[in-house]
């Protein structure tokens, strides 16, 4: 086991510690709630879960169905009230507006746009409804937040790209697909990345891509293409795998061969596939298992009135001091692609391995 995967062991074991999950508890009706009433609260409870985007395979694929799993485990007569807002910020805004209206307990929140969705966020304060701020830190008065170390992830993305790179890291042009500016994360990814790039590459082109879209992503690396020639482009720092897979797709139309390694994060499937394959060069594995216990401890700990299992505090415009677990990522390139997400169980083999990947995968012994 390298140190990597030995420090996500440690903050597996730490955030399965942080906290022990009683019996399920509920809170009053929304009426009459009190941010101040710290009273232990019984019953079942009923958990608002709102998820951003489904453009994004990890949100409906993993992110949904491990968060629900962790609640039930936790609290098995506990209630899960779900929505998706389909990267439509006046959509989530909504959904808060009928969480409050169904007088849940507890929000679990991942914004489309962090800083539009803090007056909901207050509106659901005010009605005595704590919000924990799942993956992105949301603007306003959230109770809990629990990501990944992001710009970590971000530094983890461009130490593999400078590996990859070796000796010909001046030789010609990176170009950087960096995610959604409405996104809180995507700037630290980019401060992250930039850490690492800045001075060791030449970034000959930025772009701060719509929404996360892999159409947008290649009509910028169409662009740049364009722009800087074929033969210049030495490597592609792209934010995330649906980026990586628009970006791959336009290096391949406009005649880029070899193509240059290209950076993601999520090890969505589709990713996984094109690093077995040595079309992308690597992706950020990030343990969504762990995080979806986190939100779930919160989400029970909060909805009982109890003190929020937490092993740091984060910081957003709005609030500071916010109770905090942050879990490392991995990165996941051809080598410990059987030593991540097939040992955590992320993806089955047959689901990786399918007849066109096969031959990579029995080269790696993933079977």
């Amino acid at each position: 086991m390298n140190a990597t995967m030995r420090r996500v062991v440690v903050a597996t074991a730490a955030v399965s510690m942080a906290v022990s999950l009683a019996a399920c508890g509920s809170a009053k009706e929304a009426g009459d709630k009190s941010k101040d009433d710290n009273k232990k609260k019984t019953g079942p409870l009923t958990i608002g879960l709102l998820l951003p985007e489904d453009q994004t395979a990890r949100y409906e694929a993993m992110d949904h169905p491990l968060i629900e799993k962790e609640i039930k485990a936790g609290c098995a007569d506990c209630k899960i009230v779900y929505a998706n807002a389909k990267s439509d910020t006046s959509v989530q805004q909504q959904q808060v507006d009928s969480m409050i209206t169904k007088k849940v307990d507890v929000i679990i929140l991942d914004s489309v746009d962090s800083k539009a969705i803090s007056s909901s966020v207050k509106k659901a304060d005010e009605a005595g409804i704590p919000v924990v701020a799942y993956d992105r830190l949301a603007e306003g008065p959230v109770s809990a937040y629990t990501s990944f170390d992001n710009e970590t992830v971000g530094k983890v993305q461009g130490e593999a790209l400078l590996k990859a790179l070796g000796s010909k890291a001046k030789s010609g042009k990176v170009v950087m697909l960096n995610g959604w500016e409405a996104d809180p994360n995507a700037a630290l990814f980019k401060k992250g990345a930039l850490s690492v790039l800045e001075g060791k590459v030449d970034i000959a082109k930025k772009y701060d891509i719509d929404r996360w879209l892999a159409d947008e992503a290649n009509k910028a690396m169409t662009g740049a293409i364009n722009s800087l020639g074929k033969d210049k482009i030495i490597g592609v720092y792209s934010a995330n795998d649906t980026m990586a897979g628009g970006a791959i797709s336009a290096l391949k139309a406009g005649g880029v061969d070899p193509l240059p390694p290209v950076t993601g994060q999520d090890a969505e499937l589709a990713g996984v596939q094109r690093v077995l394959a040595g079309t992308q060069y690597m992706s950020v594995y990030k343990p969504y298992g762990q995080e979806a216990v986190a939100a779930a401890k919160m989400a029970l700990a909060l909805g009982r009135g109890e003190k929020v299992p937490a092993e740091a505090t984060a910081d957003s415009p709005t609030k500071k001091g916010i109770p905090a677990t942050l879990i490392p990522p991995v990165s996941m390139t051809k080598d410990n692609i059987k030593d991540t997400v097939v040992k955590d169980g992320l993806y089955k083999v047959s689901d990786i391995c399918t007849a066109k990947f096969k031959a990579e995968c029995d080269k790696l012994g993933i079977k």
